[in-house]
């Protein structure tokens, strides 16, 4: 169903919330900070098998907590709990993404004890998709694909060698899995750093998993993501042409743009996605010239606003402010040329 913008979302004051629409997360959210655990187990309780919710939930808790010890009070507390174990494999992983990133002499020993974790929480649910979507996290860290799991083949012949067993493990559970995939593209990203022409594979991934994914999917706008990489790696080579913003407006990055919009936006409520991913896809309408869709998926996010993908097309990338300017840019034009 095609939504208009109504005058919704003008003038207003860009909010960046990691817990975006989901008011119940916020409330959870809050009582995390204050070091209390109730709220949490609470909130993922309600949340049951709803796999995509408690993936989504389960990674915003994860960051927060992975800068205390609320996690491991609770578990604890209660040891068997399904829930806290998975949280306790979310908050290893944060802390040893964290100390990889800032190249602590801890990153390996945290890493190993992170797989741990996941495995531990495997084993208590089954079921639940999102130990196996932590360890595809952790793939992302082991940059000469050393483990066996990082570098087996994939069923598409055109795809490189790569964790694929861990993601088919999500499959099983959850098939159309937002993070997952989204933890494979990392993965990808990571494989082809410093080199733009190997970054052919991750283009290959995203444009292969929307070929298969079905109206109303987040996954349809994945293929986003990989361009906005592509021109960031673009620019930091050097190959800042006039010509390189001109690709948001030409296919494949058009088409792929349009296909998000009419193939997922259209069909869902956006209330109910990812932030993040309404960002995109607004930037990539709004830089593709349709600012009449742009402003649509605008009125949509009202005031919520992600640093991503903002900052990476900015002017100064370099300066975080940066990303704040281009999006509220980039708003009121698309509200103006649709007035």
């Amino acid at each position: 169903m095609r939504r208009t913008t109504g005058g919704a979302g003008r003038g207003i004051r860009p909010v960046y919330s990691p817990a975006g629409f989901d008011n119940e997360l916020r409330g959870a959210l809050e009582e995390l900070r204050a070091g209390r655990w109730v709220a949490m187990r609470m909130l993922l309780d309600r949340t049951g098998t709803s796999w995509g919710l408690r993936t989504a939930r389960s990674q915003v808790l994860g960051v927060v907590a992975a800068g205390s010890q609320v996690v491991e009070a609770w578990l604890q507390e209660d040891p068997r709990n399904a829930d806290a174990r998975m949280m306790s494999a979310r908050v290893a992983v944060e802390r040893a993404v964290r100390a990889r990133r800032e190249h602590h002499f801890s990153a390996g020993e945290l890493e190993k004890a992170a797989r741990l974790e996941c495995h531990a929480a495997a084993e208590l649910l089954p079921a639940d998709p999102v130990p196996w979507v932590c360890l595809l996290a952790l793939a992302r860290l082991d940059e000469r694909q050393e483990r066996g799991e990082h570098r087996e083949r994939a069923a598409e012949p055109m795809l490189p060698p790569g964790p694929w067993g861990l993601l088919y493990r999500v499959y099983e559970r959850d098939r159309y899995n937002r993070e997952a995939h989204h933890r494979m593209l990392h993965f990808l990203h990571a494989r082809s750093e410093g080199s733009f022409s190997t970054h052919a594979s991750a283009v290959d991934f995203v444009r292969w998993v929307s070929s298969w994914a079905p109206a109303g999917s987040a996954l349809l706008a994945l293929p986003l993501y990989a361009y906005v990489e592509q021109y960031r790696r673009q620019i930091a080579e050097g190959k800042d042409d006039p010509l390189l913003r001109q690709q948001w407006a030409h296919d494949p990055v058009a088409l792929d743009a349009r296909t998000a919009l009419q193939g997922w936006f259209d069909h869902t409520d956006p209330t109910s996605q990812s932030v993040l991913d309404l960002n995109h896809l607004a930037h990539a309408l709004w830089a593709g010239k349709r600012a009449a869709d742009a402003a649509r998926v605008f009125a949509a996010l009202g005031p919520y606003f992600t640093q991503q993908p903002w900052l990476q097309v900015a002017e100064d990338p370099e300066r975080p402010e940066s990303a704040r300017a281009e999006y509220c840019r980039a708003r009121e034009e698309s509200f103006a040329a649709d007035s």
